[in-house]
Protein backbone atom coordinates (compact mmCIF):
# COMPACT_ATOMS: atom_id res chain seq x y z
CA UNK A 1 0.00 0.00 0.00
CA UNK A 2 2.65 2.61 0.80
CA UNK A 3 4.66 1.83 -2.81
CA UNK A 4 1.69 3.77 -4.24
CA UNK A 5 1.04 6.66 -1.85
CA UNK A 6 4.96 7.16 -2.53
CA UNK A 7 4.80 6.69 -6.16
CA UNK A 8 1.90 10.26 -5.73
CA UNK A 9 3.83 11.96 -3.39
CA UNK A 10 7.11 11.68 -5.69
CA UNK A 11 5.36 12.77 -8.75
CA UNK A 12 4.29 16.12 -6.63
CA UNK A 13 7.87 16.50 -5.49
CA UNK A 14 9.29 16.01 -9.22
CA UNK A 15 6.63 18.01 -10.58
CA UNK A 16 7.58 21.17 -7.97
CA UNK A 17 10.98 20.69 -8.64
CA UNK A 18 10.73 20.63 -12.27
CA UNK A 19 8.94 23.84 -12.07
CA UNK A 20 11.46 26.01 -10.76
CA UNK A 21 14.09 24.84 -13.38
CA UNK A 22 11.91 25.04 -16.79
CA UNK A 23 12.79 27.74 -18.56
CA UNK A 24 9.86 30.23 -19.71
CA UNK A 25 10.25 31.51 -23.08
CA UNK A 26 9.19 34.88 -24.01
CA UNK A 27 5.52 34.85 -25.71
CA UNK A 28 5.79 34.62 -29.36
CA UNK A 29 5.05 38.07 -31.08
CA UNK A 30 2.92 36.37 -33.68
CA UNK A 31 0.43 34.99 -30.68
CA UNK A 32 0.13 37.63 -28.92
CA UNK A 33 -0.92 41.19 -28.98
CA UNK A 34 0.02 43.95 -26.26
CA UNK A 35 -1.61 45.33 -22.98
CA UNK A 36 -3.05 48.06 -25.10
CA UNK A 37 -5.86 45.16 -26.85
CA UNK A 38 -6.92 44.13 -23.73
CA UNK A 39 -10.69 45.42 -21.86
CA UNK A 40 -10.94 45.54 -18.39
CA UNK A 41 -14.40 45.09 -18.39
CA UNK A 42 -14.29 41.48 -19.85
CA UNK A 43 -11.21 40.90 -17.45
CA UNK A 44 -13.52 41.77 -14.62
CA UNK A 45 -16.21 39.33 -16.23
CA UNK A 46 -14.15 36.70 -16.16
CA UNK A 47 -12.40 36.60 -12.77
CA UNK A 48 -15.87 36.84 -11.43
CA UNK A 49 -16.79 34.16 -13.68
CA UNK A 50 -13.56 32.03 -13.10
CA UNK A 51 -14.30 32.31 -9.00
CA UNK A 52 -17.97 31.34 -9.91
CA UNK A 53 -17.04 27.95 -11.49
CA UNK A 54 -14.75 27.26 -8.99
CA UNK A 55 -17.22 27.71 -6.09
CA UNK A 56 -19.37 24.63 -8.34
CA UNK A 57 -16.88 21.92 -7.31
CA UNK A 58 -17.86 22.48 -3.49
CA UNK A 59 -21.03 22.51 -4.68
CA UNK A 60 -21.02 19.32 -5.83
CA UNK A 61 -19.29 17.54 -3.12
CA UNK A 62 -22.46 18.96 -1.08
CA UNK A 63 -25.25 17.71 -3.99
CA UNK A 64 -23.10 14.18 -4.01
CA UNK A 65 -22.49 14.08 -0.26
CA UNK A 66 -26.01 14.90 0.67
CA UNK A 67 -27.16 11.52 -1.81
CA UNK A 68 -24.84 8.99 -0.39
CA UNK A 69 -25.00 6.93 3.18
CA UNK A 70 -23.65 8.55 6.02
CA UNK A 71 -20.88 6.39 6.53
CA UNK A 72 -19.67 7.66 2.83
CA UNK A 73 -20.56 10.72 3.36
CA UNK A 74 -16.91 12.72 3.90
CA UNK A 75 -15.33 10.34 1.23
CA UNK A 76 -17.57 11.17 -1.35
CA UNK A 77 -17.37 14.85 -0.55
CA UNK A 78 -13.47 14.66 -0.92
CA UNK A 79 -13.60 12.85 -4.35
CA UNK A 80 -15.09 15.69 -5.51
CA UNK A 81 -12.91 18.47 -3.51
CA UNK A 82 -9.67 16.48 -4.13
CA UNK A 83 -10.05 17.49 -7.59
CA UNK A 84 -9.21 20.79 -6.87
CA UNK A 85 -5.50 20.43 -6.04
CA UNK A 86 -4.85 17.12 -8.31
CA UNK A 87 -6.40 18.96 -11.45
CA UNK A 88 -5.16 22.16 -10.35
CA UNK A 89 -1.74 20.31 -10.64
CA UNK A 90 -1.92 18.29 -13.93
CA UNK A 91 -3.62 21.83 -16.05
CA UNK A 92 -1.20 23.77 -15.16
CA UNK A 93 2.15 21.14 -15.78
CA UNK A 94 0.57 19.58 -19.14
CA UNK A 95 -3.10 20.08 -19.50
CA UNK A 96 -3.39 23.42 -20.56
CA UNK A 97 -0.70 23.08 -23.15
CA UNK A 98 -2.75 20.03 -24.16
CA UNK A 99 -5.89 21.47 -24.73
CA UNK A 100 -4.93 24.75 -26.65
CA UNK A 101 -0.82 24.19 -27.67
CA UNK A 102 -0.71 24.69 -31.40
CA UNK A 103 -2.69 21.56 -33.13
CA UNK A 104 -1.14 17.88 -33.71
CA UNK A 105 -3.59 16.42 -35.71
CA UNK A 106 -5.03 15.38 -39.51
CA UNK A 107 -4.39 18.02 -42.47
CA UNK A 108 -7.44 17.98 -44.40
CA UNK A 109 -7.33 20.44 -47.81
CA UNK A 110 -3.41 21.83 -46.71
CA UNK A 111 -5.26 23.08 -43.53
CA UNK A 112 -4.36 21.30 -40.43
CA UNK A 113 -6.74 20.47 -37.70
CA UNK A 114 -6.53 19.36 -34.47
CA UNK A 115 -6.65 16.12 -32.10
CA UNK A 116 -4.08 17.24 -29.40
CA UNK A 117 -2.08 20.44 -28.74
CA UNK A 118 1.60 20.47 -28.33
CA UNK A 119 2.25 19.29 -25.23
CA UNK A 120 5.42 21.65 -24.53
CA UNK A 121 4.53 24.56 -25.76
CA UNK A 122 2.35 25.95 -22.49
CA UNK A 123 3.79 23.53 -19.94
CA UNK A 124 4.22 25.14 -16.40
CA UNK A 125 2.25 28.12 -17.89
CA UNK A 126 5.37 28.75 -20.37
CA UNK A 127 4.13 31.91 -22.33
CA UNK A 128 0.92 31.62 -20.16
CA UNK A 129 1.04 35.38 -18.90
CA UNK A 130 -0.71 39.07 -19.03
CA UNK A 131 -0.59 39.27 -22.70
CA UNK A 132 -3.93 38.33 -24.45
CA UNK A 133 -3.76 35.49 -27.05
CA UNK A 134 -4.73 36.87 -30.42
CA UNK A 135 -6.91 33.47 -31.67
CA UNK A 136 -8.36 32.71 -28.37
CA UNK A 137 -8.66 35.15 -26.10
CA UNK A 138 -8.23 38.54 -27.59
CA UNK A 139 -9.51 40.82 -24.80
CA UNK A 140 -8.01 39.03 -21.76
CA UNK A 141 -4.90 37.82 -20.34
CA UNK A 142 -4.11 34.68 -21.58
CA UNK A 143 -3.17 33.40 -17.91
CA UNK A 144 -7.08 34.50 -17.39
CA UNK A 145 -8.04 32.23 -20.12
CA UNK A 146 -6.45 29.74 -18.87
CA UNK A 147 -6.93 29.53 -14.96
CA UNK A 148 -10.90 29.89 -16.41
CA UNK A 149 -10.64 26.74 -18.08
CA UNK A 150 -8.72 25.01 -15.40
CA UNK A 151 -11.90 25.30 -13.33
CA UNK A 152 -13.67 23.46 -16.64
CA UNK A 153 -11.37 20.85 -16.01
CA UNK A 154 -11.70 20.06 -12.52
CA UNK A 155 -15.15 19.73 -12.57
CA UNK A 156 -15.10 17.18 -15.32
CA UNK A 157 -13.24 14.27 -13.35
CA UNK A 158 -15.43 15.34 -10.08
CA UNK A 159 -18.77 14.43 -11.60
CA UNK A 160 -17.53 11.50 -12.39
CA UNK A 161 -17.23 9.91 -8.38
CA UNK A 162 -21.07 9.67 -8.29
CA UNK A 163 -21.60 6.82 -10.18
CA UNK A 164 -19.01 4.81 -8.60
CA UNK A 165 -19.83 6.00 -4.95
CA UNK A 166 -19.54 3.95 -1.44
CA UNK A 167 -16.68 1.59 -3.20
CA UNK A 168 -13.60 2.87 -4.64
CA UNK A 169 -10.43 3.14 -3.12
CA UNK A 170 -9.05 6.78 -2.66
CA UNK A 171 -5.85 6.34 -4.15
CA UNK A 172 -6.84 5.00 -7.21
CA UNK A 173 -9.60 7.46 -7.61
CA UNK A 174 -6.52 10.20 -7.04
CA UNK A 175 -4.41 8.41 -10.14
CA UNK A 176 -7.75 7.86 -12.18
CA UNK A 177 -8.63 11.68 -12.49
CA UNK A 178 -5.01 12.54 -13.20
CA UNK A 179 -5.00 10.18 -16.23
CA UNK A 180 -8.32 10.63 -17.34
CA UNK A 181 -7.65 14.90 -18.30
CA UNK A 182 -4.79 14.09 -19.90
CA UNK A 183 -6.37 11.45 -22.38
CA UNK A 184 -9.97 12.52 -22.19
CA UNK A 185 -10.92 15.74 -21.19
CA UNK A 186 -7.76 17.58 -22.62
CA UNK A 187 -7.87 16.27 -26.25
CA UNK A 188 -11.80 16.75 -26.34
CA UNK A 189 -10.99 20.18 -25.21
CA UNK A 190 -8.24 20.88 -27.76
CA UNK A 191 -10.84 19.11 -30.54
CA UNK A 192 -14.02 21.30 -29.58
CA UNK A 193 -12.73 24.69 -28.48
CA UNK A 194 -9.24 25.35 -30.26
CA UNK A 195 -9.86 27.24 -33.40
CA UNK A 196 -8.43 24.50 -35.32
CA UNK A 197 -9.87 21.79 -33.42
CA UNK A 198 -11.31 18.77 -35.78
CA UNK A 199 -14.57 18.99 -34.06
CA UNK A 200 -15.57 22.61 -33.86
CA UNK A 201 -13.57 23.98 -36.93
CA UNK A 202 -13.71 21.04 -39.02
CA UNK A 203 -16.90 19.31 -38.35
CA UNK A 204 -18.80 23.10 -37.52
CA UNK A 205 -19.86 21.08 -34.22
CA UNK A 206 -21.34 24.19 -31.18
CA UNK A 207 -20.50 23.60 -27.82
CA UNK A 208 -21.23 26.70 -26.14
CA UNK A 209 -19.39 25.87 -22.37
CA UNK A 210 -19.10 21.93 -22.16
CA UNK A 211 -21.82 19.99 -23.17
CA UNK A 212 -19.70 17.64 -25.19
CA UNK A 213 -16.06 18.59 -23.52
CA UNK A 214 -17.49 18.00 -20.20
CA UNK A 215 -21.15 16.45 -19.67
CA UNK A 216 -20.99 13.83 -22.29
CA UNK A 217 -17.26 12.38 -21.71
CA UNK A 218 -17.83 12.41 -17.73
CA UNK A 219 -21.12 10.85 -18.29
CA UNK A 220 -19.91 7.87 -20.92
CA UNK A 221 -16.82 7.99 -18.38
CA UNK A 222 -19.38 6.86 -15.48
CA UNK A 223 -20.94 4.52 -16.98
CA UNK A 224 -17.52 3.07 -17.77
CA UNK A 225 -16.79 3.44 -14.04
CA UNK A 226 -20.24 1.76 -12.91
CA UNK A 227 -19.96 -1.28 -14.77
CA UNK A 228 -15.69 -1.92 -14.47
CA UNK A 229 -15.97 -1.45 -10.95
CA UNK A 230 -19.23 -3.60 -10.29
CA UNK A 231 -22.32 -3.16 -8.01
CA UNK A 232 -22.27 -2.09 -4.59
CA UNK A 233 -22.98 -5.03 -2.07
CA UNK A 234 -25.39 -2.95 -0.42
CA UNK A 235 -27.31 -0.50 -2.92
CA UNK A 236 -30.04 0.40 -0.68
CA UNK A 237 -29.70 3.63 1.83
CA UNK A 238 -31.23 6.65 3.06
CA UNK A 239 -29.57 9.84 1.64
CA UNK A 240 -27.63 11.21 4.91
CA UNK A 241 -28.61 14.99 4.39
CA UNK A 242 -31.20 16.51 1.68
CA UNK A 243 -30.15 19.85 3.01
CA UNK A 244 -26.67 19.21 1.74
CA UNK A 245 -28.29 18.69 -1.58
CA UNK A 246 -30.40 21.64 -1.89
CA UNK A 247 -27.31 24.01 -0.46
CA UNK A 248 -25.40 22.27 -2.64
CA UNK A 249 -27.63 22.68 -5.98
CA UNK A 250 -27.48 26.28 -5.12
CA UNK A 251 -24.28 26.22 -5.17
CA UNK A 252 -24.00 24.88 -8.42
CA UNK A 253 -26.92 27.17 -10.05
CA UNK A 254 -25.28 29.90 -8.72
CA UNK A 255 -21.35 28.62 -10.05
CA UNK A 256 -23.13 27.54 -13.79
CA UNK A 257 -23.91 31.40 -14.51
CA UNK A 258 -20.16 31.49 -14.57
CA UNK A 259 -19.67 28.29 -16.77
CA UNK A 260 -21.92 28.92 -19.37
CA UNK A 261 -22.28 33.31 -19.36
CA UNK A 262 -18.23 33.07 -18.75
CA UNK A 263 -17.87 31.03 -22.06
CA UNK A 264 -18.80 34.74 -23.92
CA UNK A 265 -15.21 35.60 -22.84
CA UNK A 266 -16.36 38.94 -22.62
CA UNK A 267 -19.07 40.86 -20.91
CA UNK A 268 -20.96 41.36 -23.79
CA UNK A 269 -25.12 40.81 -25.09
CA UNK A 270 -24.06 37.04 -25.84
CA UNK A 271 -22.83 36.84 -21.52
CA UNK A 272 -26.59 37.84 -20.39
CA UNK A 273 -28.15 36.04 -23.19
CA UNK A 274 -26.67 32.61 -21.92
CA UNK A 275 -27.31 33.82 -18.35
CA UNK A 276 -30.73 34.31 -18.68
CA UNK A 277 -31.08 30.78 -20.73
CA UNK A 278 -29.49 29.43 -17.92
CA UNK A 279 -31.09 30.36 -15.00
CA UNK A 280 -34.88 29.64 -16.89
CA UNK A 281 -33.74 26.45 -18.28
CA UNK A 282 -32.71 24.82 -15.02
CA UNK A 283 -36.03 26.76 -13.08
CA UNK A 284 -38.34 24.61 -16.36
CA UNK A 285 -36.64 21.68 -15.65
CA UNK A 286 -36.92 22.03 -11.77
CA UNK A 287 -41.00 22.08 -12.18
CA UNK A 288 -41.04 19.24 -15.07
CA UNK A 289 -39.76 16.98 -13.04
CA UNK A 290 -41.44 17.21 -9.57
CA UNK A 291 -44.78 17.61 -11.51
CA UNK A 292 -43.70 14.57 -13.98
CA UNK A 293 -42.41 12.75 -11.11
CA UNK A 294 -46.17 13.49 -9.35
CA UNK A 295 -47.69 12.12 -12.69
CA UNK A 296 -46.14 8.77 -12.36
CA UNK A 297 -47.29 8.52 -9.15
CA UNK A 298 -44.33 9.26 -7.02
CA UNK A 299 -44.12 12.26 -4.43
CA UNK A 300 -42.77 15.50 -4.93
CA UNK A 301 -39.33 15.55 -3.41
CA UNK A 302 -36.95 18.06 -2.26
CA UNK A 303 -34.09 15.41 -4.23
CA UNK A 304 -36.09 15.62 -7.10
CA UNK A 305 -36.44 19.55 -7.15
CA UNK A 306 -32.77 19.47 -7.20
CA UNK A 307 -31.98 16.89 -9.88
CA UNK A 308 -34.30 18.41 -12.18
CA UNK A 309 -32.69 21.95 -11.75
CA UNK A 310 -29.20 20.07 -11.95
CA UNK A 311 -30.18 18.75 -15.68
CA UNK A 312 -31.94 22.11 -16.53
CA UNK A 313 -28.51 23.33 -16.43
CA UNK A 314 -26.63 20.32 -18.04
CA UNK A 315 -29.09 20.30 -21.02
CA UNK A 316 -28.46 24.24 -21.59
CA UNK A 317 -24.97 24.42 -21.56
CA UNK A 318 -23.73 23.24 -24.96
CA UNK A 319 -26.88 26.08 -26.54
CA UNK A 320 -26.66 28.53 -23.59
CA UNK A 321 -25.27 31.41 -26.12
CA UNK A 322 -26.81 30.53 -29.25
CA UNK A 323 -30.48 30.04 -28.73
CA UNK A 324 -33.49 32.23 -27.32
CA UNK A 325 -34.81 32.29 -23.97
CA UNK A 326 -38.33 30.71 -25.12
CA UNK A 327 -36.14 28.07 -26.68
CA UNK A 328 -34.39 27.55 -23.15
CA UNK A 329 -37.72 27.09 -21.58
CA UNK A 330 -38.26 24.12 -24.00
CA UNK A 331 -33.97 22.47 -23.31
CA UNK A 332 -35.22 22.35 -19.53
CA UNK A 333 -38.90 21.11 -19.87
CA UNK A 334 -37.84 18.38 -22.52
CA UNK A 335 -34.41 17.39 -20.97
CA UNK A 336 -35.93 16.87 -17.42
CA UNK A 337 -38.82 14.24 -19.37
CA UNK A 338 -35.61 12.44 -20.41
CA UNK A 339 -33.34 11.96 -17.56
CA UNK A 340 -36.18 11.38 -15.50
CA UNK A 341 -36.95 8.34 -18.02
CA UNK A 342 -33.48 7.06 -17.99
CA UNK A 343 -32.91 7.67 -13.99
CA UNK A 344 -35.75 5.31 -13.49
CA UNK A 345 -35.11 3.12 -16.57
CA UNK A 346 -34.39 -0.89 -14.88
CA UNK A 347 -31.13 -1.69 -17.11
CA UNK A 348 -29.70 1.49 -15.90
CA UNK A 349 -30.40 0.75 -12.40
CA UNK A 350 -28.69 -2.74 -12.35
CA UNK A 351 -25.81 -0.91 -13.55
CA UNK A 352 -25.44 0.49 -9.82
CA UNK A 353 -24.50 4.11 -11.07
CA UNK A 354 -24.91 5.43 -7.78
CA UNK A 355 -26.42 8.72 -7.95
CA UNK A 356 -27.47 8.09 -11.34
CA UNK A 357 -24.54 10.34 -13.27
CA UNK A 358 -25.17 8.99 -16.45
CA UNK A 359 -28.78 9.74 -16.71
CA UNK A 360 -28.10 13.19 -15.82
CA UNK A 361 -25.17 14.13 -17.46
CA UNK A 362 -24.18 11.87 -19.94
CA UNK A 363 -27.78 11.73 -21.30
CA UNK A 364 -28.68 15.53 -20.40
CA UNK A 365 -25.81 16.30 -21.90
CA UNK A 366 -26.28 14.33 -25.03
CA UNK A 367 -30.00 15.83 -24.92
CA UNK A 368 -28.12 19.29 -24.94
CA UNK A 369 -26.12 18.38 -27.57
CA UNK A 370 -28.86 17.07 -30.00
CA UNK A 371 -31.19 20.15 -29.58
CA UNK A 372 -28.03 22.74 -29.97
CA UNK A 373 -28.00 21.19 -33.72
CA UNK A 374 -31.90 21.51 -34.17
CA UNK A 375 -31.86 25.42 -32.86
CA UNK A 376 -28.68 27.13 -32.68
CA UNK A 377 -29.11 30.81 -34.08
CA UNK A 378 -26.07 30.70 -36.38
CA UNK A 379 -26.70 30.35 -40.03
CA UNK A 380 -26.02 27.24 -41.35
CA UNK A 381 -25.23 25.99 -38.17
CA UNK A 382 -28.44 23.85 -37.19
CA UNK A 383 -31.37 21.56 -38.48
CA UNK A 384 -33.55 24.73 -38.43
CA UNK A 385 -31.55 27.04 -39.72
CA UNK A 386 -30.48 25.82 -43.02
CA UNK A 387 -27.36 23.32 -41.91
CA UNK A 388 -28.48 20.22 -42.46
CA UNK A 389 -25.07 18.79 -42.99
CA UNK A 390 -23.72 20.28 -40.01
CA UNK A 391 -26.96 18.62 -38.30
CA UNK A 392 -25.30 15.54 -40.03
CA UNK A 393 -22.04 16.39 -38.32
CA UNK A 394 -23.34 16.61 -34.80
CA UNK A 395 -25.24 13.71 -34.87
CA UNK A 396 -21.98 11.69 -36.39
CA UNK A 397 -19.23 13.35 -33.43
CA UNK A 398 -21.72 12.77 -30.56
CA UNK A 399 -21.72 8.77 -31.54
CA UNK A 400 -17.67 9.41 -31.99
CA UNK A 401 -17.40 11.42 -28.69
CA UNK A 402 -19.37 8.77 -26.67
CA UNK A 403 -17.32 5.90 -28.10
CA UNK A 404 -14.19 7.96 -27.29
CA UNK A 405 -15.26 8.92 -23.45
CA UNK A 406 -16.46 5.47 -23.10
CA UNK A 407 -13.49 3.35 -24.12
CA UNK A 408 -10.90 5.29 -22.95
CA UNK A 409 -12.01 5.49 -19.65
CA UNK A 410 -12.61 1.83 -19.87
CA UNK A 411 -9.17 1.36 -20.71
CA UNK A 412 -8.11 3.97 -17.72
CA UNK A 413 -9.63 2.18 -15.38
CA UNK A 414 -8.78 -1.70 -16.61
CA UNK A 415 -5.11 -0.78 -16.95
CA UNK A 416 -4.89 1.25 -13.62
CA UNK A 417 -6.15 -1.63 -11.56
CA UNK A 418 -3.50 -3.84 -12.72
CA UNK A 419 -1.08 -1.64 -10.52
CA UNK A 420 -3.78 0.00 -7.62
CA UNK A 421 -6.81 -2.14 -6.69
CA UNK A 422 -9.94 0.30 -7.51
CA UNK A 423 -12.29 -1.11 -5.66
CA UNK A 424 -12.03 -1.83 -1.83
CA UNK A 425 -12.59 -4.76 0.32
CA UNK A 426 -15.73 -6.11 0.99
CA UNK A 427 -15.50 -5.62 5.08
CA UNK A 428 -14.18 -1.87 3.96
CA UNK A 429 -17.48 -1.26 2.22
CA UNK A 430 -19.57 -2.76 4.87
CA UNK A 431 -17.67 -0.38 7.59
CA UNK A 432 -17.71 2.71 5.30
CA UNK A 433 -15.12 4.59 3.25
CA UNK A 434 -15.50 7.68 5.85
CA UNK A 435 -13.41 5.24 8.33
CA UNK A 436 -11.77 2.69 6.34
CA UNK A 437 -10.26 5.35 3.78
CA UNK A 438 -10.12 8.39 5.96
CA UNK A 439 -10.24 7.36 9.38
CA UNK A 440 -13.35 10.06 10.00
CA UNK A 441 -16.80 10.39 10.65
CA UNK A 442 -19.44 12.75 9.84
Amino acid sequence: MKKKWKVAFGTIIAASLLGLFWKTAHPVVDNFGTEKDLVFADVAWLLTASCLVLLMTPGLSLFYGGMVGKKNLISTMLQSFISLGVVTMVWTVVGFSLAFGDPIGIEIDGTLYGVIGNPFQYMFFDQVGNLPHISIASTIPFVMFALFQMKFAVITPAIITGSFAERVRFIGYVFFIGIFVVLVYAPLCHMVWHPNGLIGSYFGVLDFAGGTVVHISAGLASLAGAMFIGKRKNQHHAPSNITYVMLGTGMLWFGWFGFNAGSSLAADSTAAIAFATTTISSATAMMTWVFFDRIQGRKISAMGACIGAVVGLVVITPAAGFITIPESMFFGFIGAIISNLAVNLKSLKQMDDTLDVFACHGVGGITGMILTAIFAHQEGSSLLHGGWSVFGSHMVVLIGVSVFSFVVAYLIFFILNKFVTLRVRDEYEEVGLDVSQHGETA
